[in-house]
C-alpha cells in the first residue's frame, strides 16, 4: 500500500478505508524504526468496542513496550493474525502484510481529521 493514499494520526497510526466503512489501521514506517525489531503483538480480543484513544493493542519491540491507538470509536472486528507467529512483518512491512487491525467506525467523520501523507511527514519535522 502507498503510504500516500493514507491517513496519519499524531500517534503515528495510519488509517485506511477498506470495504463497508471498515477501517485498517498500522503503525507508520516512523513509529517501527523508533520502536526497532518488533517481537511480539498482544492483540485486544475481536468484537470489542474502543473509545477513540483507547489501547486497541499492544507491540513489544527490543527496545520498549508501545500502546497501539483506536483512531476512532468503534468496533474493533478483526485483527491480523498473522502478526501471531510472525510479528516481525510490522517492521518488513508496516504499510502492506504488518496492518495491526480492522475497525468499524461509530462515525466515518473522523476521518476527515486525519493528516494526510504530506501533513504527516511536516508533523514528523516539527
Amino acid at each position: 500500500m502507498d503510504p500516500k493514499d493514507l491517513k496519519f494520526t499524531k500517534d503515528h497510526e495510519w488509517v485506511s478505508k477498506i470495504v463497508d466503512g471498515v477501517v485498517r489501521v498500522g503503525i507508520s514506517e516512523h513509529a517501527q524504526e523508533e520502536l526497532g525489531d518488533i517481537v511480539f503483538v498482544d492483540f485486544t480480543e475481536p468484537t470489542v468496542e474502543l473509545d477513540q484513544g483507547e489501547a486497541a493493542l499492544t507491540i513489544e519491540s527490543v527496545k520498549a513496550a508501545s500502546d497501539v491507538y483506536a483512531p476512532c470509536k468503534g468496533v474493533l472486528c478483526k485483527i491480523n493474525e498473522a502478526l501471531t507467529d510472525e510479528s516481525g512483518l510490522v517492521n518488513e512491512s508496516p504499510y502492506g502484510d504488518g496492518w495491526l487491525f480492522e475497525l468499524k467506525p461509530e462515525d466515518e467523520a473522523f476521518y476527515a481529521e486525519l493528516m494526510d501523507y504530506d501533513a504527516y511527514q511536516d508533523f514528523l519535522s516539527e
